[in-house]
């Protein structure tokens, strides 16, 4: 009886229930129903008084029933949030619904009561039902490495013989960037300083800029791992370097000594699809204050300094920043932070990824050579004479 009435109070919200009593007071009027009706102005709602004969009140029951079957049956399903799709929009809306169709221009979107048409030029994201988002991505139960980005790509691909990733995803928003890459990110130290890297890939190699480690052997890496509470310093001593480029300021180095360690790595991105205007934000450690973000837009793309061009950006770029990456909304890196004017705010440089792919394809033409005075070997010169008189012979 109860699962009736819950069929009932159903049908009563859908309008099934409208429809059927009113084919039933067209039927059944001889089964001795009779209806008035009057408006109650003082109370403002209308009553409807109905005296059933003993069979008129079975013949409404019998049709009610019916009717619960019908609707069951015929009633539209309810989809839960899980089974929708969700359109973003730029200013940070998010519309639920089924994306009927996607257009050059627009989208339609069905949200149950009407079908709403949106101009993809104010759409940031669309996440279709069944998707894995890019919050998943931080969800330790369904991501095995976090650098790999594969989980909300569509693309994610590593030549052979090479040491980075390239990937194809949509872009987001600086949040969910950031918890995808934030674990990717370094601090790389030596006696001469300190900097920042990130990880091409899961065999430990990073990309940090050369004045980093300038004429330095004793290098140690700092990766930063997510914890329950926050995060955790996991540092390493035995980094090797790989290859440098003093002319376009670029490193390669390796972490030797990773053990079990799960190394969470980032793609580098395509600078011919970066525009002027375009959000970037850069991840690093200027003045030693550790995984700080900043967040600007592309000033200009080619911007030229003595022979090489650079990205220019207003995100804050200090020391503590070199070496460290600028990411597009869509968390891949498109450059190499390497300078910035600290008393002019609004002005930071960095090296645009393609020379980054350059390099590291390259890699063995900037193979670090231990017996190069050049390339990494500090030689302390030798103390004045105290005796300034000329030596005897």
């Amino acid at each position: 009886m109860n699962k009736q009435i819950a069929k009932i109070a159903n049908i009563v919200k859908s309008g099934v229930f409208e429809k059927a009593l009113r084919q039933f007071l067209q039927g059944v009027t001889d089964s001795g129903i009779k209806i008035s009706c009057r408006l109650t102005q003082k109370n403002k709602f209308s009553k409807v008084a109905m005296k059933f004969s003993k069979n008129g009140i079975l013949a409404f029951l019998f049709i009610v029933f019916c009717a619960a079957g019908f609707a069951e049956e015929n009633l539209p399903s309810i989809r839960s949030p899980q089974d929708c799709d969700t359109v973003i929009l730029k200013q940070g809306q998010r519309l639920s619904g089924e994306i009927l169709a996607e257009r050059e221009s627009q989208i339609y979107l069905d949200v149950g009561f009407t079908v709403l048409s949106i101009p993809k030029e104010n759409i940031l994201k669309c996440e279709y039902a069944g998707e894995i988002s890019a919050e998943d991505v931080n969800d330790a139960n369904k991501v095995s490495q976090l650098g790999d980005l594969s989980l909300v790509s569509r693309a994610y691909e590593r030549l052979p013989g090479e040491l980075y990733y390239t990937v194809e995803q949509e872009k987001t928003t600086i949040e969910a960037c950031v918890e995808a890459v934030a674990e990717a990110v370094v601090k790389v130290s030596s006696p001469a300083g300190m900097g920042s890297g990130f990880f091409l890939n899961q065999e430990g190699y990073l990309i940090t800029n050369y004045h980093v480690i300038e004429k330095e052997t004793k290098i140690e890496v700092t990766v930063f791992r997510k914890v329950k509470d926050g995060f955790e310093k996991k540092k390493f001593k035995k980094v090797k370097i790989e290859a440098i480029n003093p002319f376009v300021d670029l490193a390669l180095l390796k972490v030797e000594d990773l053990g079990e360690l799960e190394v969470r790595f980032v793609p580098l991105g395509d600078v011919e699809q970066i525009k002027v205007g375009e959000e970037v934000f850069a991840v690093g450690n200027p003045l030693g204050l550790e995984r700080t973000v900043t967040n600007g837009v592309i000033s200009t793309k080619n911007r030229a300094f003595e022979g090489l061009v650079y990205i220019q950006t207003n995100a804050d770029i200090n020391p503590g920043n070199s070496g460290g990456p600028l990411f597009n909304l869509a968390g891949e890196v498109i450059g190499v932070t390497n300078m910035g004017y600290i008393f002019f705010g609004g002005l930071g440089f960095a090296i645009p990824a393609d020379y980054v792919r350059h390099f590291v394809e390259n890699r063995e033409a900037f193979a670090y050579d231990k017996d190069n005075p050049n390339s990494g070997f500090r030689y302390i010169q030798p103390d004045k004479r105290r005796n300034k008189a000329k030596p005897s012979l």
